[in-house]
Order: structure tokens, then C-alpha cells, then sequence
């Protein structure tokens, strides 16, 4: 009885040490596999500059385009200014807008405006002659900057009257004597090129204004009221991606 107790014994060890064995080096199929994301920052990126002008005024070519200028006002003459956004290659989606301030407005329209037209003109409406007589303003509008009135004088002045009176086109701090005026670059967003025939390339958008011009009927003291003048311009981008459109874009800019 005991030779066959040990005999099974021993048979069942030699069943688990194979077991053993074979579970030991028993291979498992398994497979692995991952998903890795690369996000990359989008940007809006614009840079706003203009040429670089001499004493008198004048463009110097060749030269590196500048952030400012510094010019000497006389009656009569012309001076080149032309400030010029590009939306650089890298740059989202995007609506685009310029807001030019004039400091000392008081004096800029008291020079601007016709003599024989100051007594006649509607409250507001003086605000128009600046862009008219002054930087004149690209009147053919090819530069794609637009208010939602024309700005063509052959269409009369009073055509203007819902713009310069309206706060999205035209701001005038009678405390401050400063006007601005809010240009709005076309009704689409623009970016970056990218095509076959244009690849990675800025976006350079045409200027509104090429210079400005004081008129030949300027007097010495409405001259010396300009002392201190100042045109700045501020180039604005918003990006078109998550509004209906550039309307919205600018409402929430503006707040």
C-alpha cells in the first residue's frame, strides 16, 4: 500500500513539473498601437510699415521700409506717405482693418474745409475734408479698404454723411481734438498665400493713401496751428475662424 501511494506520488509531481515546464515558456499574443497628435500654434500675423522719405518729403529708393517719418509741412506741397499692412505668410485667416488718427483735428479741418464753404456746411460733415483735401484718400478705392458710404466726391459729400457720423467709421474726441477714421479691408478674410503657383508667400494689401498734400490755400497761422502734428496709423487683424462674419469678428474686437 505504501510502495503504491508513493508511486502515485511520484507520478502526480512529475505531472505538475511538466505542467509547470510548459506554462513557464508559454507565449502570450499580444499587439500594441498608439495614436501621437502634433498640434501646432496658429497665429494671427500682420506688420504694418511704410517708405522712408527725405526732408522734402520724398521717397528714398532704395531703402528699407520704416515705422515713421518726420515731415515739414509748407502750403502747396506733397509729401509721400504710404502706410501698407501685410498679412504675412504664416498667419491664419483673418479680417483686416486700419484706423488713422489725426491729432490737432481742429486745425487739420479748419484747413481742410473750402472757405466758402464753412458757413455752410451741417454739423459733422467738416469731418470728411481731411480724407479729401489733405491725405486724400485713395478715391478710386482700389486699395480694398471700404466704408459702407462711398468715398468718391463725385457722388456728392452728403453721400458721406451716415460715415463720418457713424462710430465704425469715424471718431471724433472734440476734448482730445483727435478724429479718427476706421477703414475695413473688403467684406472677406485674407491670409497667407498658399497655392501651386504662389507658395508661402505674405500677402502685401495695396495702401490706402500714397501721400498727403497741404493745400495751397493753408494760411501761415492755420500752419502753425499744425505745430506737433501727427498722423498715426494702426494697423488691426482679427481671425475669421468662429464668426459668421467680419462684422461679428470686429464686434468682439471691439469688446
Amino acid at each position: 500500500m505504501k510502495k503504491t501511494s508513493k508511486a502515485l506520488l511520484l507520478t502526480i509531481c512529475a505531472v505538475l513539473l511538466v505542467a509547470a515546464s510548459v506554462m513557464g515558456t508559454m507565449a502570450y499574443l499580444t499587439s500594441t498601437d498608439k495614436v501621437q497628435n502634433t498640434f501646432t500654434v496658429g497665429k494671427v500675423a500682420i506688420k504694418l510699415d511704410e517708405a522712408k522719405v527725405d526732408a522734402n518729403g520724398k521717397a528714398v529708393e532704395p531703402a528699407e521700409r520704416v515705422k515713421a517719418n518726420e515731415y515739414k509741412l509748407l502750403p502747396g506741397h506733397t509729401y509721400t506717405k504710404d502706410p501698407t499692412v501685410t498679412v504675412l505668410k504664416d498667419s491664419v485667416e483673418s479680417y483686416v482693418r486700419l484706423k488713422v488718427t489725426l491729432n490737432k483735428a481742429s486745425a487739420v479741418m479748419d484747413m481742410s474745409v473750402p472757405e466758402e464753404l464753412k458757413d455752410d456746411l451741417d454739423e459733422g460733415m467738416e469731418r470728411i475734408f481731411p480724407l479729401l483735401n489733405f491725405i486724400k484718400i485713395d478715391q478710386d478705392a482700389q486699395s480694398g479698404f471700404y466704408w459702407d458710404c462711398p468715398l468718391h466726391p463725385k457722388n456728392g459729400s452728403l453721400e458721406m454723411e451716415g460715415a463720418v457720423m457713424n462710430p465704425k467709421y469715424c471718431v471724433y474726441d472734440k476734448e482730445a481734438d483727435t478724429i479718427t477714421y476706421i477703414f475695413y479691408y473688403n467684406a472677406e478674410a485674407v491670409t497667407g498665400k498658399d497655392t501651386i503657383s504662389a507658395p508661402d508667400e505674405d500677402v502685401v494689401i495695396p495702401a490706402l493713401f500714397e501721400s498727403i498734400t497741404v493745400p495751397s490755400t493753408a494760411t501761415n497761422e492755420q500752419i502753425a496751428a499744425l505745430e506737433g502734428f501727427r498722423i498715426d496709423v494702426v494697423a488691426e487683424a482679427i481671425q475669421a475662424d468662429g464668426f459668421a462674419n467680419a462684422d461679428a469678428a470686429w464686434a468682439a474686437f471691439d469688446a
